[in-house]
């Protein structure tokens, strides 16, 4: 049974496009809980669970950690909510993801609201990458992984957004500009 009280957000683009800097904006303004399955998994490996064990070489390469992992923490964190009010940021990031999702959400009874793609220039995207990696000492965050990253992207996640267009829920937004001027396009696809 769908409620109103549910809002699902799923932020689309590649690393480096600013998903994290504005979903968690827009979560704290719309009373939304960012779901950053980077964020879940780096913790893993900070606290060496078994599944950060298991996530740490993969993430460390730059390659997608398996699906089944993913979704165990993604349904363990939904089912745990009293409505379903989240911005998904860096999920799902394949189409085989997409549609577990979909079963997921509609099993809660929370559709999908919207999903803003943000749109950035590949060497945009490397050097974001690579200074976030200087400032915050993120040691994933190095010129080859970003580009490790951006391939991956390309191969796996790029099927999403044909996926989401075709379902309606897609808006494009250009990712380039100052961080308000990249959350006034966000929010103008929202309404």
């Amino acid at each position: 049974m769908t409620t109103s009280k549910n809002k699902v957000v799923i932020f689309l683009g590649p690393p480096g496009a600013g998903k994290g800097t504005q979903a968690e904006r827009l979560a704290h303004e719309q009373h939304l809980v960012k779901i950053s399955t980077g964020d879940i998994l780096r913790d893993h490996v900070e606290r060496g669970t078994e599944l950060g064990q298991q996530a740490g070489p993969l993430m460390k390469a730059g390659k997608l950690v398996p699906d089944d992992l993913l979704m165990a923490l993604i349904r363990d964190r939904l089912a745990s909510m009293d409505s379903v009010r989240v911005i998904f940021d860096g999920f799902p990031r394949t189409t085989a993801q997409a549609q577990e999702l979909d079963m997921l959400l509609e099993e809660l009874g929370a559709p999908i609201s919207a999903v803003p793609l943000l749109e950035v220039p590949d060497d945009l995207l490397i050097s974001r990458i690579v200074e976030r990696g200087r400032t915050s000492g993120r040691d994933d965050d190095t010129e080859a992984v970003a580009r490790e990253r951006q391939n991956v992207y390309r191969e796996q996640t790029r099927p999403l957004i044909d996926y989401y267009a075709a379902r309606g829920h897609l808006k494009t937004v250009d990712g380039v500009g100052t961080m308000d001027d990249v959350y006034s396009r966000i929010l103008s696809t929202l309404n």
